[in-house]
């Protein structure tokens, strides 16, 4: 598929381009209220932070990346685009970490409105830049993937691996991707060259997760269960878990499950205790699990797990509960189209 190059040469300017305004008085109250609003999913709160912070004087290319990201999160991605690009205005001549960090943001946004052309420009101007920006590679193979490139996309997903061979999560990532659109095949081959490679040094966690995402289960449990012996980290716990499931042993999984949790609280762990839980029909305890892992503040699963709390709730029949949950999910996640049709199933009942 052609290149825009345009937009590719428009986001360089943006990255380029030095501006006579510093970077503001040094002020930060508005911007750190404004941060932990977003943080708290309070996103229209957030952005009255922000354009006090602007008034205030305080850091504008912070201020205008707030925005973005609280427009992100409202769904609103053409303001988002707006906010983000008016954040790049700010930078200085020689673009630092922020600069490239506000481009993945701008890059995520272009992505969310169906601007395929426009997402890929941003990762092709941050590879013009930095080369060896692994991160960039993946993500323009995402991109492409969309777009129907497979080709292009394992053009950039080797250069990514290329750069650092021994990322596996940077290979399972690619994995997931290609299954997601269609690929497998391709994907399963960034893991198994690692099983090829006959390593000596790979560890057993990552001999099983290997193994895991390539569907050779019994091989994935045996080096699990050898890596449990040296470091039982969450990872290591959820993925032998899941593993347990895929061979058809729920109870056991469970068992895996809820003796990390025994030791260790884990927002991940309770909501892998929960499906697993669902599966076996025990719904009363899958609510709870997933419960127990929203109560854990700030944990990075919070948008699943109240996803799945509902379905426990529909399951246990409750379908009032189940409503309320559902009007209070999409308040904070709007654009989840799944959420959105299993609204309307909640409105039926």
């Amino acid at each position: 598929m052609k290149h825009d190059r345009r937009k590719a040469a428009a986001v360089l300017s943006a990255l380029c381009l030095a501006v006579l305004s510093g970077c503001g008085s040094g002020k930060t109250e508005n911007l750190d209220q404004g941060m932990a609003l977003v943080e708290q999913l309070e996103y229209e709160e957030a952005l009255k932070s922000f354009d006090a912070a602007v008034l205030n004087g305080e850091d504008a290319q912070l201020a205008y990346r707030g925005m973005g990201l609280a427009y992100m999160g409202l769904s609103q991605y053409d303001s988002a685009v707006s906010s983000l690009q008016r954040a790049l205005s700010y930078s200085d001549e020689r673009p630092d970490q922020m600069d490239y960090d506000i481009n993945y943001y701008l890059a995520t946004a272009y992505y969310k409105q169906g601007n395929l052309d426009g997402a890929k420009g941003v990762y092709e101007a941050i590879i013009a830049l930095r080369p060896k920006e692994k991160t960039a590679w993946y993500l323009k193979g995402v991109i492409e993937l969309a777009q129907g490139d497979a080709q292009a996309a394992s053009g950039d997903f080797d250069m990514a691996v290329s750069i650092d061979p021994q990322d596996y999560d940077l290979r399972i990532d690619i994995f997931c991707s290609c299954a997601e659109n269609g690929q497998q095949e391709l994907g399963q081959g960034y893991l198994q060259a690692v099983l090829e490679d006959g390593d000596s040094k790979l560890s057993d966690y990552n001999r099983g997760r290997m193994n895991f995402y390539l569907g050779n289960y019994d091989e994935a449990r045996n080096a699990l269960e050898s890596a449990m012996d040296a470091d039982a980290s969450s990872e290591a716990v959820s993925l032998l878990g899941q593993t347990y499931e895929q061979l058809g042993d729920y109870n056991y999984a469970a068992s895996v499950y809820n003796n990390y949790l025994s030791q260790t609280p884990d927002a991940q762990i309770y909501n892998q205790l929960g499906l697993c839980d669902l599966h076996i029909e025990e719904y009363e305890a899958a609510l709870a699990a997933f419960q127990s892992g929203i109560a854990m503040e700030g944990n990075q699963i919070m948008q699943t797990l109240r996803f799945n709390e509902i379905v426990a709730y529909e399951y246990l029949g409750q379908f009032d509960q189940a409503r309320l949950k559902m009007e209070e999910y999409l308040a904070l996640y709007p654009d989840d189209a799944k959420a959105q049709r299993e609204y309307e199933f909640l409105q039926t009942r």
